[in-house]
């Protein structure tokens, strides 16, 4: 008995489109990490792009618990004393709102080239509008869907 591979004729991608109005920031983007992966999928090999490509739209009007709004994110410029912060609701309120997603999911992913090939298939809007649809993405309720209660009994 051999273990199945994937190969990239094998690899079936599908376009699906997220509306995170209300939605909580961590499961927003463990959802999408997995998708992107492709490890919902029966036939998931890891050193395989199997992963779908998700569009995210409403990013502003996402969910946070707690006081996460008020957390920050640091960098550093390179220069001496130039350590930067900024609060998550800096981010969201300012020009740039889909950047506090694409991060939560990046630290999702596990390191490597093959996650940043991954991270490319994800799109993040603004809006409701995304300019996609050409590619005919399906509706993925990620309301409907709780990952704490993936377990069967």
């Amino acid at each position: 008995m051999t273990t199945y591979t994937a190969t990239p004729a094998d690899i079936e991608k599908k376009w699906f489109v997220i509306d995170a109005e209300g939605v909580v920031l961590g499961r927003l983007a463990s959802i999408i990490a997995m998708r992107l992966r492709g490890k919902h999928k029966p036939s998931f090999t890891p050193h395989m792009d199997m992963g779908d490509n998700i569009i995210v739209i409403n990013c502003e009007k996402i969910q946070m618990t707690g006081n996460k709004r008020d957390e920050k994110y640091y960098w550093h410029t390179g220069h001496p004393g130039g350590i930067k912060e900024k609060t998550k609701a800096d981010i969201l309120d300012g020009k740039h709102p889909e950047r506090v997603i694409m991060k939560a999911v990046e630290r999702m992913l596990p390191g490597g080239k093959l996650s940043r090939q991954q991270l490319t298939h994800l799109r993040v809007f603004a809006g409701t509008e995304h300019g996609m649809e050409a590619q005919k993405p399906e509706v993925l309720d990620v309301k409907a869907m709780n990952p704490k209660n993936t377990r069967t009994a």
